[in-house]
């Protein structure tokens, strides 16, 4: 089946079909500008005949023309990712450093002789999966020559293993393509980021990406069996195990590595039935302060509901229509063999003795046979929001607006809490005049949740890149002084570097650049992500 074939729009998310309409452009900005007090006007989105790039530096050679590209399109799209920055330059038609050349590898050997070619000339090599990453991962890093690898058309389920319940999958697949590949089997990897759709199981591995079950499995690394990656120095493959202590793990390694020791493009993964028993409740709290306990208490039991998502009253005000008094706590069990009505009526009377107000109609549970849970109402409302995300009207009305996230144990939750509202809302103050900053629960451990953060803030235009970097740099430091990590699932990239830097142990930095120059000892793969170039 594959990945979708429609042009993806080269300034913003998704398909150049989905980029937001005029009209509805329109309606958004005469909506913010009633709630702001502030004009907010639509402005027209970027066509490619408006965009000039710099004459491309390299041509590959003749045995790579069919897989290789140096039109416009292809190194406008490949120019940026979808950090706040990245939308904003692509959107006013800032296109100053785009790869030389996108390659579109359809087999390894392909692969291996793009790698080949640029390393054997000392041409920078952008491993690319969906093009989803928000932390500037997937963006030329210098004046030099580059690459830009797309492994788009490297997108298919390859092999099933239905005793073991596993699948071997090509690393190009977007999420979608994935499910689809894996539904007539009666089977799913259950693995789904708030970038499903445009982000890649490549992608997924080498930024330890974050996925829809909010307890026990979350990180892609619960899922991977094995790793297969080409790197400069050769083929790095790990043996298909359910585990091993045989010494460091192999795989350990890859996850997480940014596409700076090789690129990956395969993985055995873990997968599962698909759930036929679901049970959903939305709960209501006076205060974020009492959710979040009851989301502790709840998480603590082990039950491991399948979601557990709270959101602040701001954040339920937007996502979910509620009236911005009351915070929101979404819970869900889903199961292939067993029913979970049980287990949902445990959580509701452990958020009830905790202030949570539900009514007992409001707990949907089903086997299989009536409509799916979690649709409908305020719950409904915001799985609407959360599959729907939007990155490109924002920017198109000069809006200042991103997401920051991290993670704490929960001794320290509310300090942390109250530091980063604190420091960003001062920055919204100075660098906005003002704004609004909102909190929900994405994922949650026994030992601490990782909270993330949405901040929007009014633009003034020419200067909202500047502004963004104050607000970030507000936020970032907020998070690391407070105890946090500087990233939870949105990588490390050339964005959280400072923060990374200091976060880690000097001896591991020391370690992992040894390991980077046994495989790319030019040092020609995505440098300056989690390492100096």
């Amino acid at each position: 089946m594959g990945n979708p074939t429609g042009r993806r729009s080269f300034w913003g998310w998704g398909l150049a079909a989905d980029e937001p309409s005029l009209e509805a452009r329109q309606r958004l900005a005469a909506y913010l500008s009633e709630r702001s007090g502030r004009e907010i006007t639509a402005r027209p989105c970027p066509t490619i005949d408006e965009i000039e790039l710099p004459a491309p530096r390299l041509h590959p050679p003749a045995a790579l023309a069919s897989c290789c590209s140096t039109e416009t399109w292809d190194r406008a799209e490949h120019t940026y990712g979808q950090a706040f920055p990245d939308r904003h330059l692509a959107f006013n038609r800032r296109f100053d450093r785009p790869p030389d050349v996108v390659a579109f590898p359809s087999t390894e050997a392909e692969l291996a002789a793009v790698m080949d070619w640029c390393h054997d000339t000392g041409i920078v090599m952008v491993p690319y999966g969906g093009g989803s990453s928000v932390v500037e991962g997937v963006n030329v890093p210098d004046d030099r020559p580059a690459v830009s690898i797309d492994l788009r058309r490297l997108d298919q389920v390859l092999e099933i293993d239905h005793v073991s319940r596993a699948a071997r999958i090509q690393a190009g697949a977007l999420g979608p393509a994935i499910e689809a590949e894996l539904k007539p089997h009666r089977l799913t990897l259950r693995h789904f980021p708030q970038s499903f759709q445009w982000s890649t199981l490549g992608g997924w591995i080498a930024t330890r990406s974050g996925g829809h079950y909010a307890t026990n499995h979350t990180h892609i690394d619960d899922f991977v069996e094995s790793t297969r990656m080409l790197t400069p120095a050769g083929w790095w493959e790990s043996r298909r195990l359910p585990g091993s202590g045989a010494g460091p793990s192999p795989d350990r390694l890859v996850i997480g590595s940014e596409g700076t020791l090789g690129v990956i493009t395969e993985a055995w993964m873990r997968v599962q039935r698909r759930p036929t028993f679901r049970a959903t409740a939305g709960i209501t709290f006076p205060s974020w302060e009492a959710g979040c306990e009851a989301v502790r208490a709840i998480v603590q039991t082990k039950t491991w509901p399948a979601n557990l998502r709270i959101l602040d009253p701001g954040q339920a005000a937007s996502d979910a229509g509620l009236d911005g008094t009351q915070s929101l706590l979404i819970v869900g069990f889903e199961s292939a063999e067993l029913p979970q009505g049980e287990l949902i009526r445990a959580a509701v009377d452990i958020a009830r003795g905790h202030g949570g107000l539900v009514d007992d109609a409001a707990v949907k549970v089903s086997d299989g046979a009536a409509e799916p849970t979690g649709r409908g109402g305020a719950v409904g409302a915001w799985r609407d929001a959360f599959v729907g995300v939007d990155l490109n009207t924002p920017v198109a009305l000069g809006l200042v607006a991103d997401t920051f996230e991290s993670a704490i144990t929960w001794e320290r939750w509310p300090e942390f809490d109250a530091v980063v509202r604190e420091r960003v809302a001062q920055a919204l103050d100075e660098v906005c005049g003002g704004g609004t900053l909102s909190c929900r629960f994405t994922h949650v451990y026994v030992d601490g949740p990782a909270p993330y953060y949405t901040f929007v803030g009014a633009g003034r235009q020419g200067s909202e890149i500047e502004q963004w970097r104050e607000i970030k740099h507000a936020a970032s430091e907020a998070v690391l002084a407070a105890g946090g990590t500087i990233t939870h699932h949105h990588a490390v990239g050339r964005m959280h570097r400072p923060q990374y830097d200091r976060q880690r142990p000097d001896l591991f930095a020391a370690a992992f650049a040894a390991a980077k120059r046994a495989v790319d000892p030019q040092g020609l793969l995505n440098p300056g992500v989690l390492l100096d170039a």
